[in-house]
């Protein structure tokens, strides 16, 4: 036997043999919040619902950010497909479709949890659901998943493609069982020439040209109501907000705030710690989780869910936490840049190394390496609209560059069909 078919085979097994130890971790994750209830059968590719008539294509988006970057490619393909399965692996992405997806496509677009990757699960759910095509977004790259695919003559696209420095070393213990799974691919679309470099290194060669998805994402949504209210409260005063901090980095943000009140005495910091859980150990003057609103000065922690369009709307200036202290890897710039909002970072983002260079190089984004240059940048910003204004409308700009890809994207996996 070949060695790609044995490493292959040597996948199936491992993975065959793991099952029991995955139905108890199931159960664990269940107990723990991870699963759904009444949905775990999912995971080991059982559905008792019948399978649509007609055509079907299917997605698969691991978790939050790659089912954001995969929603406005949604309604270019149910223009034409019958049905769309999208599967998800996380019950966040799970609540958050069923938060965005457009009312006019509900029942167009079901959703499912993917079954792991065992044979046997991977088989129930392939046999029952039958798709005629396949789209994996970013990085689900399932040996066991694409091969049952592959067997089943189910024609498969990689979404923008993305292939992190650590996965392309892990990749590259297994040559040529990585060439094998990229070869399953029909066509790949990398999420950046980084990626097209990283992937080609692994002997990707069935490309076209890069192109991130999550530039052309929905914008986060807001209350109109409850921002209009506060842009009345707040008229006149200056406000900036910091989204997104880990521990460590709120009393770094408050030392910044300090520095700033001395020059502008009525300042907002409004701080959102990236796990709400933890805004009442961060000293502030009102919390929004008890009802709080803003204070007459000082900092208001935002320590709720699902609130971040409305802050970034309502401050202009943003600086993205876990990028001030190492190792740090960032938080999501795009979203800030999408609603036009000035943004800072500081210099530990390498989970967004692409996002933030093309930010940076359009005049969006600033690069603040400690305290010091954060207050300063805040200061300059406040003291000059009209280069606060510069900013806003070139992060406004950069991210609106590839407004076609959903549909471009839709139409490769259209194509699929036939």
């Amino acid at each position: 036997m070949p060695r790609l078919n044995l490493l292959a085979a040597a996948w199936a097994v491992a993975a065959t043999a793991a099952a029991p130890g995955l139905r108890l971790l199931l159960r664990v994750r269940q107990a723990r919040g991870k699963e759904a209830p009444g949905r775990l059968a999912e995971r080991r590719g059982i559905d008792g619902t019948p399978r649509p008539p007609g055509r079907l294509i299917w997605l698969h988006a691991a978790s939050v950010g790659e089912t954001m970057s995969i929603l406005p490619v949604l309604p270019p393909l149910a223009e034409v497909a019958p049905t769309v399965l999208l599967t998800t692996g996380t019950v966040t992405s799970a609540t958050l479709l069923a938060q965005r997806l457009d009312p006019a496509l509900v029942g167009r677009v079901l959703h499912r949890f993917v079954p792991l990757d065992v044979p046997a699960w991977v088989a129930r759910f392939l046999d029952h659901w039958q798709p005629d095509a396949a789209g994996f977004v970013e990085s689900e790259l399932w040996p066991n998943l694409l091969a049952a695919c592959r067997v089943r003559h189910i024609p498969m696209v990689l979404i923008n493609g993305r292939l992190s420095e650590r996965s392309l070393a892990r990749w590259r213990r297994v040559p040529r069982l990585a060439q094998h799974v990229l070869g399953e691919f029909a066509s790949v679309q990398p999420r950046s020439e980084t990626d097209a470099e990283r992937l080609r290194a692994l002997g990707c060669s069935r490309m076209s040209a890069p192109g991130d998805l999550k530039l052309a994402a929905p914008p986060l949504p807001v209350d109109e109501t409850e921002l209009q209210r506060l842009r009345e409260l707040l008229a006149g005063r200056p406000v900036w907000f910091v989204a997104s901090t880990h521990p460590g980095e709120e009393s770094l943000v408050l030392s910044a705030h300090r520095a700033l009140a001395a020059e502008h005495p009525l300042l907002l910091t409004i701080i959102a710690p990236r796990h709400p859980e933890r805004g009442t150990t961060i000293r502030a003057d009102a919390y929004r989780s008890r009802g709080d609103g803003p204070p007459t000065k000082g900092v208001w922690v935002a320590d709720t869910l699902g609130e971040l369009g409305l802050w970034y709307r309502l401050a202009g200036i943003t600086f993205i936490g876990r990028s001030l202290l190492p190792p740090g890897g960032g938080q999501n710039p795009l979203e800030p840049a999408r609603l036009g909002c000035a943004i800072a970072v500081g210099p530990y983002t390498s989970n967004f190394t692409d996002h933030v260079a093309m930010l940076r190089a359009a005049g969006a984004l600033a690069v603040v390496r400690d305290v010091l240059e954060l207050a300063r940048w805040v200061d300059g910003l406040l003291r000059d609209p009209e280069r606060l204004q510069a900013m806003r409308e070139a992060a406004s700009t950069a991210v609106g560059c590839q407004a076609d890809l959903p549909r471009r994207t839709a139409a490769a996996l259209l194509e699929l069909l036939g």
